[in-house]
């Protein structure tokens, strides 16, 4: 599932029809630059260059190319609706106009996707030559095409093993080392990933990933990304309803991110050194599955009354943060399908940005702006603080109240980071409802690119 061909992309030499990319302001000037015929047949048909407007240009030889209205579109989306809306199998080269060469190319494989595992495609895409100075857009696509196929597989298909599996494939792609932690080890070393998948036949694993850039020394700052890996949620004994349960099998797209971003960092050879950590875990039910009001310690050493089996990832998460912030990372970031409740403040498009740190939150919102992938900063508010007691352990994983889920959970997480470590958590819905110009139905690697592109701006030399 690591490997990623884009049957869209024509070699580089390919003879290709031009697409002329138009936006409103420059539309007369494009005109009185055509053919008297196309340019007739363009004003009658009412192509205004409005955001996705295709129109088809004909001569005496047939098609000769085609127009395409962008708006005033800033980002890579309008470009995804492009590999469909074209003739299939008809290659073309992008031309004129003001577009950013990487957004297109980013755009246009984005929309190409189809998850094919267990059915083809209805029909093939239409390919582009590959623009100058592309090049980058293409190691994003991988990633968030990637992050997408690990989402999409069925979850019989992907469990934690193959989850972990996945990890270690894409470390040995890269010269990475990893290491796969598994039964009475797990249990020791990360007590809570342990007890959320306690029940289910297909036992948790913790992978981690380690990577150094080629400019990297041993003082080069370390980058920690934790992802939430819970390949199916059943909820556990407080088990979620038939509606509920439906897309579950996507409560692993905190991982697929994480592993998107570090395919970005590696691939780009940034000068950073690199921790990732994944927990694959199934939250299934059984006798000896995690009960409300159990009470289990975690790594490090804070106890846990559990208010709500389906709170689990945030159990999952905690123990990964407090290793990783035994190295004093410079930067420590987690992704995961978290809270509903940030669905219901930001909507499926937007993830929940959490930051103890103006400075990265600031930097993640810019990157994640200027390049398409917003996110959107909440609170973590110290007056809920409290909404965590517990009678009888140091905290509970969740609240008796019913505001404000989503940053009640990171702030259960944000008991286990150490002071001075810079966190950032992202609460993400990593699924797209419906389709969308270059966002089809199904899973999506949402902030691998405004995370990479933070990571990027903070540690590369200018």
């Amino acid at each position: 599932m690591i490997d990623q061909t884009f049957d869209c992309l024509a070699r580089e030499d390919a003879p290709g029809l031009p697409l002329h990319v138009v936006r409103p302001g420059a539309l007369d000037a494009f005109l009185a630059g055509l053919p008297a015929g196309q340019a007739s047949f363009l004003r009658q048909t009412g192509f205004t260059a409005a955001h996705g407007d295709v129109a088809l240009l004909a001569n005496e030889s047939g098609l000769a190319g085609a127009a395409f209205g962008l708006g005033d579109e800033p980002g890579p989306y309008a470009f995804g609706a492009l590999p469909y809306r074209l003739p299939a199998g008809t290659i073309w080269r992008l031309e004129g106009g003001p577009f950013d060469a990487e957004a297109a190319m980013l755009g246009f494989c984005l929309g190409a996707y189809r998850y094919t595992a267990f059915r083809a495609a209805s029909r093939a895409p239409a390919k582009l030559v590959p623009p100058p100075g592309s090049g980058a857009a293409l190691v994003a696509a991988r990633a968030v095409c990637m992050a997408r196929d690990l989402i999409n597989a069925p979850a019989n298909v992907l469990g934690p093993a193959e989850l972990a599996g996945c990890a270690a494939e894409l470390a040995a792609r890269f010269g990475a080392a990893c290491t796969l932690v598994s039964g009475e080890a797990l249990e020791a070393a990360y007590p809570t990933v342990a007890a959320v998948g306690r029940a289910a036949a297909r036992k948790p694993v913790v992978a981690t990933l380690r990577w150094a850039g080629s400019a990297a020394g041993p003082d080069a700052p370390l980058v920690s990304l934790c992802g939430k890996g819970v390949c199916f949620d059943s909820g556990g004994l407080d088990i979620k309803p038939a509606a509920g349960m439906l897309r579950m099998k996507k409560d692993m797209g905190g991982a697929a991110a994480v592993l998107g971003v570090a395919r970005m960092v590696m691939e780009q050879d940034l000068p950073v050194r690199l921790a990732v950590r994944i927990g694959c875990v199934e939250n299934a039910i059984a006798g000896d599955a995690m009960r409300p009001l159990d009470v289990i310690r975690t790594r490090a050493g804070v106890s846990v009354e559990i208010g709500n089996t389906d709170a689990e990832g945030r159990l999952v998460l905690c123990d990964l943060i407090a290793e990783a912030c035994e190295e004093s990372p410079a930067l420590l970031l987690d992704c995961a399908t978290l809270t509903g409740a940030a669905r219901v403040a930001l909507g499926p498009d937007l993830p929940a940005l959490f930051c103890n740190e103006d400075g990265w939150a600031e930097t993640i919102l810019h990157a994640g702006n200027r390049c398409g992938d917003p996110l959107w900063r909440l609170p973590l508010w110290p007056g809920y603080n409290s909404w965590l007691d517990s009678a009888v352990a140091d905290l509970n994983n969740v609240t008796t109240k019913t505001f404000a889920g989503a940053v009640v959970a990171a702030l259960f997480l944000q008991r286990f980071v150490k002071p001075g470590v810079h966190w950032a958590h992202i609460d993400l819905y990593a699924w797209n409802d419906s389709s969308g110009p270059g966002r089809p139905e199904g899973g999506e690697g949402q902030a691998i690119r405004a995370v990479f592109g933070a990571i990027r701006r903070r540690f590369t030399p200018a």
